[in-house]
């Protein structure tokens, strides 16, 4: 019984001293600890506890779900961000408001392993403010056994059919500038007569039986309970490699091309920890990684070559020229021409 005691009390001090030491390791002092505004799944596991070893520098992440999200956590005050990643449009509108830090690139030495095809963008001509992080397009998937004939155009999203079989994403941006790429004017237009002209298309195509979602369009495709559907480049690249009846295709009138780029939020007291960390996620080993687990594809030159030919030769992620010269990226809009966008999405939604 004594023995029985004295084993149970060596297991529990035992015990009581991994506990502390877990929880020591967990509340490890840094140097410095940095904020972080990302996409939720937005970086490969494991590599900010690298970068935080390696330059004892912590990093608190902390998520949000889309572009005016973030921009309200930026302006909210309640946190001083050191590095956040907005989109392009965002990114325009943050230097126009004089919300971001110039960029010393001298302490970013990585930012020339970044493709000339990401750098010098009209959001921030110059890259003054911002590096490319991760780029992508909205596309189209669909299923081969049910759509037996390859499709290539924003057409088949209007298919009568495909009735009752179509998904687009519940995104006001995303479905007027697909309707707007399929009638053949820019992703970015603010003429009011070629806006009509999307809205009634978006109407025509929702008396198809068209369902709006987000989260649940891979299940969706897998489930086969949608034929054809508007969708994120990352997931459906990563649904076409899982199952072999998906394919992804970017439409020959082009789409909305994306770059979510690295910047450096005014009044941060720690500019040089989030130059160090915005090199760090810039080099090619970061970059390979990254791109490897969320799937999309990488703005980075190096961590390119590295990729298997199946992903360097997929025109669904680096598309062909003809393409991507049709492609736009979003453009910030002023609060008149939100407005005309708002009036629109309502008319289509209701």
């Amino acid at each position: 019984m004594k023995k029985n005691k004295l084993k149970l009390m060596a297991m529990l001090i035992s015990t009581l001293f991994v506990v502390n030491l877990f929880v020591g390791c967990r509340e490890k002092k840094y140097e410095t600890t940095i904020n972080f505004l990302n996409w939720g799944e937005n970086i490969a596991e494991g590599l900010i506890e690298e970068f935080e070893e390696q330059y004892n520098i912590g990093v608190n992440q902390v998520f949000v779900d889309d572009n005016e999200a973030m921009y309200q956590e930026l302006i909210s005050g309640k946190t001083q961000y050191d590095v956040a990643v907005p989109g392009d449009y965002m990114v325009e509108r943050l230097i126009a408001e004089d919300r971001l830090e110039k960029l010393d690139k001298d302490k970013i030495p990585n930012w020339t392993q970044l493709s000339e095809d990401n750098l010098n963008r009209s959001f921030d001509p110059g890259n003054v403010y911002s590096l490319p992080y991760m780029n992508g397009t909205i596309g189209i998937i669909y299923n081969k056994d049910i759509i037996k004939e390859p499709i290539d155009s924003w057409e088949a999203m209007w298919s009568p059919e495909y009735k009752d079989e179509i998904f687009v994403l519940d995104s006001q941006r995303d479905a007027i500038g697909m309707a707007l790429k399929k009638l053949g004017y820019s992703i970015n237009s603010t003429n009011s007569a070629e806006l009509e002209e999307a809205k009634k298309a978006l109407i025509e195509q929702k008396e198809l039986g068209t369902i709006y979602g987000a989260d649940n369009v891979k299940d969706l495709m897998i489930s086969g309970e949608r034929a054809i559907a508007m969708i994120w480049s990352g997931e459906g690249l990563t649904l076409a490699d899982e199952y072999n009846n998906l394919e992804y295709i970017v439409p020959k009138e082009g789409a909305n091309f994306w770059i979510d780029s690295l910047v450096i939020p005014k009044g941060t007291a720690n500019k040089d920890a989030a130059e160090i960390f915005i090199n760090f996620l810039c080099a090619k080993d970061s970059a390979y990684r990254i791109a490897e687990e969320i799937g999309y594809t990488t703005p980075n030159k190096e961590a390119m070559k590295e990729q298997p030919d199946s992903v360097k030769n997929n025109p669904g992620a680096y598309m062909p020229k003809e393409v991507m010269d049709k492609c736009e990226g979003y453009k910030y809009l002023t609060q008149d021409e939100l407005q005309m966008y708002d009036a629109i999405w309502m008319d289509v939604k209701s």
